[in-house]
């Protein structure tokens, strides 16, 4: 059996034998069957991209089976293995592998844990076809498959209402944009005759751009919607917030590592459609520079440490929209994996706290934890470091250097700007959310957990978040062929960009840990009560979406409710029950009453046929 297809297919394997299998395994067995899975998913892996040739982009098809032959109507399922798709494939399956192999520590005090395993290794399958996949509706499948396994997950706990209200909202909100992704699917057909990313380039190697300018325009508009939407970018970014309500390991897994990554890869794979339609890149970088500051500004004034977290996921991947926006095809990537790492490194720690605090995610009731708890203290400093692009030590620095000296150096200079304030804001509300927890006054007195389980994830992940990550050599920086602009590092926008880090670092140092009457002071005024209030409800969006959408949609349904058109039918019944209740006499058994009446029949016949005649 090919390599490839061991990847695959051990999560899937894995993934229905937990659910059909359950009673017969035991909690230890379902850890050890599940986090192994994905353990020989990952080793085959890096041994199939160490021993896969890079030279001249070299790219290996391989087609699984014929899905659809009717004629000349043909659709194929097969994996396309290139830079791009072998660098997903290492990030889902290492990151997936420690998300997992964390949750055997963090789920030992939930229970149901074969459904919870189930749901996972179903996760990292769809995500793995997703990524591997040679055509959009191949891809498709994946994408769904990763939407089911969000909803799964998120309702996790299925007692809690909110929780189902959140899966719920992630589900229906994110299904928007996949019927664009759908919509242009079916445009791609139609237009070009194939769904094959490799047989697209070579299509528009020959075709006249020129004859088929409006249909890109659609396609590519809404491949881009079919992309915020599982990024959760505005304006269909309010269901990630939200979506927190799930297991810390799957907020660290598929909401912050992986699935919402998912739209940037969508990009990357159709870069050849992008590229010819400057106008919708461009939109594509306004989206992410909107986002990117809202979402900084919403992290600043929220006080759960998870809400915190999604709103720093869309910050980033804000980063990547604008990445790709101007071509940047592969600082995007980079970017993309260095937040994968340090992401699923904070997001961890941070449900690690909240299971020690007993389920405490208010970042004001922590304080005072750096003595009791240094390893996760650790790894909320190197991760929020290089999220907040610490100078030089972290990785999220020399990626996130990469997108915003290439916006300089191209005179892009709006993403320019607003990459410049995303960094600063970053950098505030994250060291905001470290200083808070770590520092002040002790209120919980806590025993730091020693388990290996728990442990060595969090230490590898702090050691790939720093610059080590850059000696890692991901296929997609050695075969990813895209002209682009060879970036020349400045020497000055190093040190601004290194300034400004460090000082939101000590504004957020001094706000919040020095002199905290200022926040106090500001909140208490109508300005910062407007501000406070606009950013934490999510700029108002639900509200909206509330009264545009849900309200009516709940009206409609309320007035259906009572059947209208039931009960137009339901007097046509009233009636015939009125004719049978007072007739219903005729039907007395005797043949002689019969009779009678057929006679009396006949008689009102004829008297009708001589009135008329």
């Amino acid at each position: 059996m090919n390599i490839i297809h061991i990847i695959v297919l051990f999560p899937l394997i894995s993934c229905v034998a937990l659910l059909f299998f359950k009673k017969i395994f035991s909690d230890s067995q379902v850890i050890k069957f599940s986090v192994g899975s994905i353990l020989v998913s990952m080793f085959f892996s890096i041994y199939f991209i160490k021993n896969f040739s890079y030279q001249n982009d070299n790219i290996f098809v391989e087609t699984l089976w014929t899905f659809i032959a009717v004629d000349n109507f043909q659709i194929n399922f097969g994996f396309l293995i290139d830079g791009l798709s072998l660098t997903m494939l290492i990030m889902v399956t290492c990151i997936g592998f420690l998300v997992h192999l964390f949750s055997s520590w963090y789920m030992g005090f939930k229970t149901q844990l074969s459904s919870f395993f189930a749901y996972m290794n179903l996760f990292i399958f769809s995500m793995i076809v997703l990524v591997l996949s040679d055509n959009l509706i191949f891809m498709f499948l994946g994408w769904e498959g990763v939407g089911i396994c969000s909803y799964l997950l998120v309702g996790y706990y299925y007692k809690n209402i909110n929780a189902g209200y959140a899966a719920l909202k992630g589900f229906f909100i994110t299904r928007i944009g996949d019927v664009f992704l759908l919509l242009s699917i079916f445009l791609i057909y139609k237009e070009f005759g194939t769904t094959n990313f490799e047989e697209l380039k070579l299509i528009f190697k020959m075709i006249k751009i020129k004859e088929h300018i409006f249909s890109l325009h659609l396609i590519t508009i809404f491949l881009l919607l079919g992309a915020i939407g599982k990024s959760a970018q505005i304006p269909l970014q309010t269901w990630l917030a939200d979506a927190m309500m799930g297991p810390t390991p799957v907020s660290a897994l598929i909401h912050a590592a992986t699935m919402v990554t998912a739209g940037i890869y969508l990009i990357s794979r159709t870069y050849f459609l992008f590229s010819l339609i400057p106008v919708v890149l461009y939109i594509l970088g306004i989206i992410g520079s909107i986002t990117l500051i809202v979402s900084c500004c919403s992290a600043l004034v929220q006080t759960d440490v998870k809400r915190i977290l999604a709103y720093s996921t869309m910050s980033q991947i804000s980063y990547m929209f604008i990445a790709l926006s101007m071509q940047n095809w592969t600082a995007a990537i980079q970017h993309l994996v260095a937040h994968a790492i340090f992401k699923a490194l904070i997001f961890l720690a941070a449900g690690s706290i909240i299971i020690l605090l007993k389920n405490e995610k208010n970042i004001f009731k922590m304080g005072g934890l750096k003595r009791h708890i240094p390893l996760l203290y650790i790894s909320f400093l190197v991760g929020g470091s290089s999220l907040a692009s610490f100078p030089f030590i972290t990785s999220g620095f020399y990626s996130k250097r990469n997108i915003l000296f290439f916006a300089f150096e191209n005179n892009f200079m709006l993403f320019f700007i607003s990459g410049l304030i995303g960094l600063f804001l970053t950098t505030l509300y994250t060291y905001r959310m470290i200083f808070v927890i770590f520092f002040g006054t002790t209120k919980r007195k806590l025993l730091s957990p020693t388990e290996f389980t728990h442990s060595f994830p969090l230490i590898v992940l702090i050691i790939f978040s720093t610059f080590i990550e850059l000696y890692i050599n991901f296929p997609l920086f050695q075969t990813f062929s895209i002209e682009k602009k060879v970036i020349h590092f400045n020497f000055y926008l190093e040190i601004i960009c290194s300034f400004i880090s460090l000082f939101g670092i000590s504004l957020s140092y001094y706000l919040w840990v020095v002199n905290k009457k200022i926040i106090n002071n500001l909140l208490c005024t109508k300005v910062g009560i407007f501000f406070n209030q606009f950013f934490f409800n999510a700029c108002g969006f639900d509200y909206i979406y509330n009264v545009l959408f849900v309200n009516p949609y709940l009206y409609i349904t309320k007035f259906l409710m009572f059947d209208p058109l039931g009960n137009f039918f339901n007097h046509f019944k009233n009636l015939f029950y009125f004719i049978y209740r007072n007739f219903v006499f005729i039907h007395n058994g005797y043949l002689r009453a019969y009779l009678l009446w057929i006679l009396l029949g006949c008689i009102a016949c004829l008297e009708t046929i001589i009135l008329y005649v």
